[in-house]
């Protein structure tokens, strides 16, 4: 029997009752001749108790003082674990993240672990007992570091507890990672919006990376990541069944450092596709059913796209383009032009829209979990390609990619450039999509919604290299992550210059502040009016079976529009596509998409 590491959440361990049916399970785990490591978060709302204290203090504490605090949280909970076991007669030790040689960035509140020292472990492990580890925490610094002298207790930020599971995990080669919670496993959508959302049987890494960047809270994405790049089967399940819940499949395993074990830097691949054209189309009316219409036709002749973004502009009317391979430009733009004549901006209007398209394109992306929440990243992509002279066409965002178009003559550029600015010698394993069966695997696997975020717009931006790193390196020296980025495809003279819009989306709570920064630099920037919108919703689906099967984004759109729902902004990655829609159509926009593709249980699964 090998090594399981287990991870228990602040609602599994909420109370004595609900700590004593975790060791009673752990114990069963342990009989059964398995090696046993538990990471237990906080119990129940204690972090919420802690960081209420803290207000009642003071209204700007110091984030080490803030570590120091809520670390006590877990350490209540690793005590009474390690109690509750030792009266089952099961030998067990109770250790702190500092303790179980957790060591990480010397940053308070959002630090990223570098190594795990296995030494003590490993002791404990064989003297037969079962490690309870505090979740969310670490320690940088300490005698004989490499980091320096002060020992300085951390604490990873959101998900920090599934990070320190999946952590474990990987540095002890465990058999399997098992994330207990208060759900049946990963389900295909909210059940708290949509009842019957159905329970996945399994889901891959790429896929639950997306949906927990998405903001499916029953896994983090760090998590995802370190599980991915170690290929540490991950099986997410109730804490309260013995159902099997929901494995998480990744890679085979490849040969990888474990110090910098959790990704250090917010990039850890850069990928390329030097084989695709672009298709745009100007001037389409800003109206329910036009993408559905546009992309209905292109699957009607089993043209696949790869990127979609549709941007804001001003009055009724957006550019909407896409990419697909290079062999099949001629007939996806045989389409546009065909349908075009059809999209008029109003009724009885003389401005057609106009179709633009161009070959030799090639799409480089750079991704990894590290960047959620790492301000600058994709300004200091644009301006590390700016810097090369590499001319950016396109933008398309997720929340764990940036891929933008360049011409294909500047593809070997910049694929050096940005390796050299994110410090990227190898990329990570991946699975890898040309060996799987994608016949077999659903179109979608899951969908998700976001009504946490604003969009902001700004206008008659100078057409030229340079300016969209300037201005998403203003927001990212004042701390504000961006989402989804769209530049229009129009451009426009303004003041002697040809200029393009801009939009994208932060979250609510910087929404203002990011739309004063920028007005304050408007001048500086030579741009025109900033606005920002807060009434928006984020609506995606996700599914590693859409790659090369046309009619995804078709169906996603029709769905939308069928519900009358207008489409305000399009932006995809290979797996995922994501529309933002008024905010009040975001719950009914779930809704539709979810059912669209079949994704409901045939009974509702109890949570």
């Amino acid at each position: 029997m090998g090594l399981i590491v287990q991870k228990y959440g602040g609602t599994s361990v909420g109370d004595t009752e609900r700590i004593q049916a975790v060791a009673q399970r752990v114990h069963q785990t342990a009989l059964a001749g398995h090696s046993v490591i538990v990471v237990v978060s906080a119990m129940g709302k204690s972090t919420d108790v802690l960081v209420k204290l803290a207000d009642g203090i003071t209204s700007n504490p110091s984030r080490r003082e803030m570590d120091m605090l809520l670390s006590t949280g877990e350490q209540v909970t690793i005590a009474l674990l390690s109690m509750a076991l030792h009266e089952r007669g099961q030998a067990a030790i109770s250790l702190t993240g500092a303790q179980v040689g957790i060591i990480t960035e010397a940053e308070h509140t959002r630090a990223r672990i570098l190594e795990i020292c296995t030494e003590r472990i490993e002791r404990h492990l064989d003297e037969g007992k079962v490690i309870v580890v505090a979740g969310f925490q670490g320690t940088s610094g300490g005698t004989g570091s490499r980091l320096g002298d002060d020992l300085e207790i951390t604490t990873l930020g959101r998900g920090g507890s599934d990070t320190s599971a999946v952590a474990l995990a990987a540095a002890m080669q465990a058999e399997r990672c098992e994330i207990y919670t208060d759900v049946p496993g990963i389900l295909t959508a909210d059940p708290r919006i949509v009842p019957d959302a159905r329970l996945m049987d399994e889901i891959t890494c790429d896929e639950m990376l997306e949906l927990a960047s998405l903001g499916a809270s029953v896994l983090h994405p760090r998590a995802v990541e370190i599980a991915r790049n170690y290929g540490i089967p991950l099986v997410v399940r109730s804490s309260w069944t013995d159902q099997p819940g929901t494995l998480v499949t990744g890679p085979m395993p490849q040969p990888r450092a474990l110090e910098g074990l959790e990704i250090a830097h917010p990039v850890d691949a850069v990928e390329f596709d030097a084989d695709q054209a672009k298709v745009a189309l100007l001037r389409v009316p800003d109206r329910p059913g036009v993408a559905a219409r546009l992309f209905g036709e292109l699957a009607d002749q089993s043209l696949n796209v790869d990127l979609v973004i549709q941007s804001i502009h001003e009055g009724n009317s957006n550019d909407i383009a896409f990419t697909v391979r290079s062999h099949v430009l001629d007939q996806a733009e045989s389409v546009a032009e065909h349908i075009a004549p059809i999209l008029r901006s109003q009724p009885n209007a003389t401005d057609e829209a106009e179709v633009q398209s161009s070959g030799k394109i090639a799409k480089i992306s750079i991704a990894g979990a590290g960047m959620i929440g790492r301000p600058g990243v994709a300004a200091g992509m644009f301006s590390a390609l700016a810097a090369a002279n590499v001319n950016i066409q396109m933008i398309a965002t997720s929340e764990v990619k940036v891929s933008c178009t360049v011409a294909q003559s500047d593809c070997d550029r910049a694929i050096a450039t940005l390796c050299e600015h994110f410090d990227v010698s190898s990329s990570p394993a991946r699975i890898e999509r040309t060996q799987l069966d994608l016949s077999s695997l659903p179109s979608v696997r899951g969908a998700a919604l976001d009504l946490d975020q604003s969009q902001l717009a700004i206008r008659y931006v100078p057409d030229e290299p340079g300016l969209a790193a300037k201005i998403f390196q203003i927001l990212a020296d004042r701390g504000i992550s961006v989402d989804m980025i769209i530049q229009s495809q129009r451009s426009r003279p303004c003041q002697g210059q040809m200029t393009r819009d801009i939009a994208c989306t932060v979250a609510q709570a910087d929404a203002e502040l990011a739309k004063d920064i920028l007005r304050a630099a408007a001048a500086e920037l030579n741009c025109g009016e900033v606005t920002v919108e807060h009434a928006i919703a984020k609506v995606s689906i996700v599914g590693i079976g859409m790659i090369h099967r046309p009619g995804i984004a078709a169906a996603m759109f029709k769905a939308l529009s069928a519900a009358n729902i207008n489409i305000r902004m399009i932006a995809t990655s290979e797996i995922k596509i994501s529309c933002v829609v008024a905010q009040d159509n975001g719950v009914q926009a779930l809704k539709v998409v979810h059912a669209a593709f079949d994704l409901a249980a045939a009974i509702e699964v109890p949570v």
